[in-house]
């Protein structure tokens, strides 16, 4: 896990929501774990007070489905997974992604050739 991102916060904020649904693809994760992968992917260590509420607008969005379940020996959890409204939209969102990458390479590469 790391604690640091690799990028500015105001990136992360942005990408967040993508970046929970791109989380999900494997399988279902409770919040924990969720927050554990994105730390891993270099979005640093996330707060739960940033995490649930992008869970929250993506539940009620219908991009993603909860349910409890039962912990082995400790309380049950909420753990999420991906719906197929869910996987549509990470797929036509990377491709946007893709292309504000692509299109921010190409000015810049402009830019500096130019400048």
């Amino acid at each position: 896990m790391n604690d640091a991102a690799r990028w500015s916060a105001p990136w992360i904020r942005a990408a967040l929501d993508l970046a929970v649904l791109a989380s999900l693809t494997e399988g279902r994760l409770h919040g924990y774990a969720i927050a554990q992968a994105l730390s891993a992917h270099g979005f640093g260590l996330l707060k739960g007070g940033s995490l649930y509420p992008v869970l929250g607008r993506l539940e009620e969005a219908g991009d993603v489905e909860a349910a409890w379940t039962e912990g082995d020996g400790g309380p049950g959890r909420k753990e999420y997974a991906l719906t197929d409204r869910g996987r549509e939209r990470l797929e036509r969102e990377l491709a946007a992604w893709g292309e504000l990458g692509e299109t921010l390479t190409t000015m810049g590469t402009g830019a500096i050739r130019n400048g």
